[in-house]
């Protein structure tokens, strides 16, 4: 058996290697590694993982590096993961940056990147269509995600300048709420 910090850093290098697209993109790819390949998490705990890792400042991608070390590794097995999951875009980064000009004119890397973009917006199309088969399905899940699905389109069309992080921070705070409000009614059923 591989020592678990080779191991990890192994699976997080490999991540951060074959990811186009950023960290929704990048989703699809840590669900099939965390939870069915590896088993480090549950489809519950990968769920909540997205939720915090989305919520938090940095990208998605090292934050949910960090939490998956910090969880398998402790402290040292996080910093291990977050390192894994940049060298990868690091070093793409600066060996394009050097020969940035003449790497934009040629003909087949416009092609190679106009290929990627549509296999980008597969992945973060299959990663969310994953996530929603794995929420709870309830009612007012459903009424936060049609509210927000509906106010997004809406926004989109009209041009409307809405930043997705009040997205995030007011359904937070409704999931908070409804948390809250089950909460009263748990504790009213009992005492009756």
């Amino acid at each position: 058996m591989k020592h678990p910090y080779l191991t990890l850093f192994a699976t997080m290098l490999k991540i951060g290697l074959f990811t186009f697209g950023g960290g929704y993109a990048m989703i699809a790819l840590l669900e099939n590694e965390f939870i069915h390949r590896k088993q480090w998490i549950e489809k519950e705990e990968f769920l909540n993982m997205v939720a915090i890792a989305e919520s938090t400042p940095g990208p998605i991608a090292i934050n949910a590096a960090t939490y998956i070390g910090y969880k398998t590794a402790g402290v040292l097995g996080a910093l291990l993961s977050t390192v894994a999951v940049c060298i990868p875009s690091f070093l793409i980064i600066y060996a394009i940056s050097l020969f940035f000009d003449a790497f934009l004119s040629l003909t087949y890397v416009a092609y190679a990147f106009r290929g990627v973009q549509v296999c980008v917006i597969y992945l973060i199309g299959s990663a969310g269509i994953r996530m929603l088969r794995g929420i709870e399905k309830n009612l007012f899940h459903w009424i936060l995600l049609s509210t927000v699905g509906i106010l997004m389109t809406l926004f989109s069309i009209f041009a409307v300048n809405f930043s997705t992080i009040f997205f995030i921070l007011i359904c937070g705070a409704l999931g908070i709420c409804g948390y809250l409000i089950e909460l009263l009614r748990q504790g009213r059923g009992a005492s009756k």
